[in-house]
């Protein structure tokens, strides 16, 4: 098996973990802090997005790229280069970030995100920032050298410390009022970033094939021309990803003025943002843990075929990532819409965010997509595109966001409306400059199969739902459902032809049963 593809299945395998584990962290918060404390921890969320964003500088996709073209060349003095630029940038950049969003914290949450306390989740943001300055360098060198596994199993135990901590630290902090409550959410986030952060170290001082403390200084003064080549990828990817955090930094602080304006008061309009941000977007974003496997492995591998200039190969990965997004994000469509209530109902507790799920799951197919195309634009140094693709997307989508949630008869409707017009314009630019540049063959009838099945699971998980005997066991009903629907995807889709046996060979574990 090559390496993208069993680079691909370790990410895809810690990827549904992590999903997993994360949202058991979504649900243990919400029944501890409540749809009001979620809306709080949401509105701090992108501020955190926002400062990881700032302090990467994009770098983390450009030590992969660049790592992957100097293993090829078996260069490692200029790995070191690498790694140690890297690390003086980021470092620096975290010693100035992180006063920073200390100082700023009292006038983003009583001006921008008008409920003052906001504050206290802001704050507990800044510990975060310096240990992510030197884990996202660590990440980048061991995708570089297409080795996911340290990767992989650092973002297991982040999430598994986050769980551990979740209910005890929120329990302790709620008697004080639910803002600190929100605060501590945060903190154990840090914490589980730590945890994260000190295995890689480990990882990297066991397996390192140079000293990296050895002439640090004496390799980031002759770094000049690295830091160049760094840049040139890192910052169209940083402009991408700022355009990306900026606008959801900006989101929360529209919906709450729109929402204002069409009459929702300060606490109803945090309530309404919790039930879309905090309860169905991370379901609908949880199957996403494939393309960011895709995504993450497509980096490296389509920069080494670009750099001998195979372009048949970058055409075949391509077309593997692209198949293998619509298949899994097909099943995960059908599963949330059919089942929207009913997922909600057992891991909230209640109905809120099923509505926002049935509205937007049939649009998240093209949000699956954006992963891939983008890293394949910045495998191909078109990251400067792809920037501006994100660019115009976050416009539309606050502009849409604005006009609609501001008007009584959309409210936090038009919030959900502007993300999906956001996301599927930003994936069509991405299909349409990638098609510029590289040309390949796009099979609608195996897309047309691929929607027949999506069609008659879909029926199929339907109609098991509402006729099981079992009708008052709700996590039966939603079991058989899942199970009804997976089970005849895989098979239509074989029967169909959208899947081959000898693909599935290739796969460890499962192979050995094709």
């Amino acid at each position: 098996m090559s390496k993208f593809l069993k680079g691909t299945f370790i990410l895809l395998i810690a990827g549904l973990i992590t999903r997993v584990l994360g949202f058991i962290y979504r649900i243990v918060l919400a029944r501890s802090i409540g749809e009001e404390g979620v809306g709080l921890y949401m509105m701090a969320y992108p501020t955190f997005i926002l400062v990881v964003t700032i302090t990467q500088l994009g770098l983390p996709v450009a030590i992969s790229k660049n790592i992957a073209e100097a293993e090829a060349r078996k260069d490692y003095a200029e790995i070191k280069k690498i790694l140690v630029v890297s690390l003086a940038t980021t470092i620096s950049l975290s010693i100035i970030i992180t006063p920073a969003i200390i100082l700023l914290a009292p006038i983003l949450s009583t001006t921008l995100f008008t409920d003052q306390r906001t504050f206290y989740p802001l704050i507990a943001i800044a510990p975060a920032i310096p240990i992510i300055a030197v884990s996202s360098v660590l990440r980048g060198y061991f995708q570089g050298r297409q080795n996911m596994r340290p990767s992989a199993i650092s973002q297991i135990l982040e999430q598994l410390v986050r769980i551990t901590l979740i209910a005890v630290m929120t329990k302790a902090f709620l008697p004080y009022g639910v803002e600190y409550a929100a605060a501590a959410a945060m903190a154990a986030s840090v914490i589980g970033e730590l945890v994260s952060l000190g295995y890689l170290m480990t990882t990297f001082k066991l397996k390192k094939r140079f000293p990296l403390r050895k002439n640090f200084f004496q390799f980031a003064q002759q770094g000049k021309q690295t830091f160049h080549d760094l840049m040139e990828i890192a910052l169209p990817t940083m402009g991408s990803r700022m355009i990306g955090s900026v606008s959801w930094f900006f989101e929360p602080i529209v919906v709450v003025h729109s929402l204002a304006i069409a009459g929702v008061v300060a606490v109803n309009a945090t309530k309404q943002y919790g039930s879309l941000t905090g309860y169905a977007m991370p379901l609908l974003m949880l199957p996403s843990f494939v393309t960011f496997s895709l995504a993450t492995s497509l980096v490296p591998a389509i920069s080494e075929a670009n750099s001998r200039n195979n372009h048949k190969l970058i055409a075949y990965r391509l077309q593997q990532a692209l198949r293998l997004t619509f298949l899994t994000g097909g099943l995960a469509v059908i599963v949330l819409y059919v089942l929207a209530d009913p997922l909600m109902q057992l891991m909230y507790g209640s109905t809120k965010g099923g509505y926002f799920i049935r509205l937007m799951a049939p649009f998240f197919l093209f949000y699956y997509y954006q992963g891939p195309l983008q890293a394949v634009l910045q495998a191909l140094n078109l990251a400067r595109a792809a920037m501006i693709n994100s660019l115009i997307g976050a416009v539309v989508k606050t502009a849409v966001i604005f006009l609609l949630a501001s008007q009584a008869s959309f409210g936090i409707t038009g919030a959900a409306l502007g993300i999906i017009v956001g996301f599927v314009l930003v994936t069509i630019l991405h299909f349409a400059t990638v098609l510029k540049k590289i040309s390949f063959p796009f099979n609608m009838r195996d897309y047309l199969k691929g929607f027949l099945v999506m069609g008659a699971s879909g029926w199929l998980g339907f109609w098991l739902f509402e006729n099981i005997l079992l009708k008052e066991h709700l996590v039966m009903r939603v079991l058989t459902s899942i199970t009804g629907m997976g089970i005849s995807y895989l098979v239509l889709l074989l029967l169909f032809g959208l899947i081959k046996k000898d693909e599935l060979h290739r796969f460890p574990w499962i192979g050995k049963f094709f």
